[in-house]
């Protein structure tokens, strides 16, 4: 038999008893009165390690203060937050004018509601480099213009044939074949007006390279490309994924990653940054087109984004995170340069 002294293990072993608030009976509770040794048969002697559990319960409390004062982001109300700025910017960049019919058919696309994810990416992406919201909310803008265009061009009977768009009638169906193709076209030359004039606060050579990266994803290699593949592809019988993928990277994604690098470029990024930011917009494209029928892939996109960018963007040290209402960054994602 062995002996062994017990005396400070009670008072260790009371101390986090206290602290913990555990529900477990006291070691002292098993020692009769006066007894400061307990025989123990040496076959069943362990090691106790009194300082390590201390410093454990103490890393566990210290773990739970910091989690209560780390603020969270909730990427549902930025995106509604976000979303809202971009409806009252489009409500206020086409008011109704004369000729009524066509604004009022352009209108009535535009303002029909959505998740503004395109134009929400753009600021998201200006904020990321340091800029401010309102540097690229013109562009934002132009490219829920052109986004809408190719809707409303999309449901013609000359292309989809479509009826309904989020629960109403298509344009073509209220104002006629005639009026949503020149409320399409409207929009589209609408959009490059708006970024060239309205854009505040940012060098007329990035606004005029902003012009020129998106009048290249939506031409003939970009989302025209797309529409085209899609179209010849109806009824065939098979269809290869080469070409699935084709048409989601030119129909969807190509717009997608253009949002992306005018918010980047308004927003005062690097070269270098810029093309951090084109890469990580294509990658998430890609990445994601196999559940892109089954998942909201537009939100995933910039929840990634949001959360990510610090990791895909392949970042240096001297980027850092940022909590929610810094100066700059994407609250609660990366902040410019110190």
């Amino acid at each position: 038999m062995t002996s062994v002294n017990l005396g400070p293990w009670v008072q260790i072993t009371s101390v986090i008893n206290k602290e913990t608030r555990s529900r477990s009976r006291p070691m002292s509770n098993f020692l009769s009165p006066g007894l400061k040794t307990l025989q123990i048969p040496s076959t069943h002697q362990r090691q106790r390690k009194p300082m390590s559990s201390i410093c454990a319960v103490l890393t566990k409390e210290e773990t739970l203060q910091e989690d209560q004062h780390k603020p969270t982001f909730d990427f549902k109300s930025y995106m509604l937050q976000k979303a809202n700025s971009v409806n009252k910017a489009l409500d206020s960049a086409v008011s109704l004018k004369e000729p009524a019919k066509i604004h009022e058919s352009m209108r009535y696309s535009l303002l029909a509601g959505g998740k503004r994810v395109r134009p929400v990416l753009c600021l998201a992406a200006c904020e990321l480099v340091g800029g401010s919201e309102s540097m690229a909310m013109p562009a934002a803008c132009a490219v829920e213009m052109i986004h809408t265009m190719s809707l409303i061009h999309d449901d013609l009977p000359c292309m989809d044939n479509d009826d309904l768009r989020r629960g109403k009638s298509t344009n073509h169906i209220v104002f006629g074949e005639d009026v949503a193709v020149l409320a399409g076209d409207a929009l589209l030359a609408f959009a490059f007006e708006h970024i060239a004039v309205s854009t505040l606060n940012v060098s007329p050579l990035r606004i005029v390279r902003a012009v020129g990266e998106l009048a290249k994803v939506i031409g003939a290699e970009g989302l025209v490309a797309g529409q085209v593949v899609d179209i010849c592809s109806e009824g065939l019988s098979e269809v290869g994924l080469e070409q699935l993928e084709f048409i989601h990277i030119h129909k969807t994604a190509k717009l997608l990653e253009g949002a992306v690098v005018l918010g980047a470029i308004l927003g005062g990024g690097t070269d270098e940054e810029v093309e951090k930011l084109r890469r990580y917009a294509r990658s998430s494209q890609r990445s994601n087109k196999e559940i892109i029928f089954a998942l909201d892939w537009n939100s995933l996109v910039v929840q990634n984004l949001c959360w990510n960018g610090k990791e895909q963007m392949d970042c240096d040290e001297h980027w850092k995170l940022e909590s929610i209402g810094g100066e700059h960054g994407l609250a609660g994602g990366i902040s410019n340069r110190e």
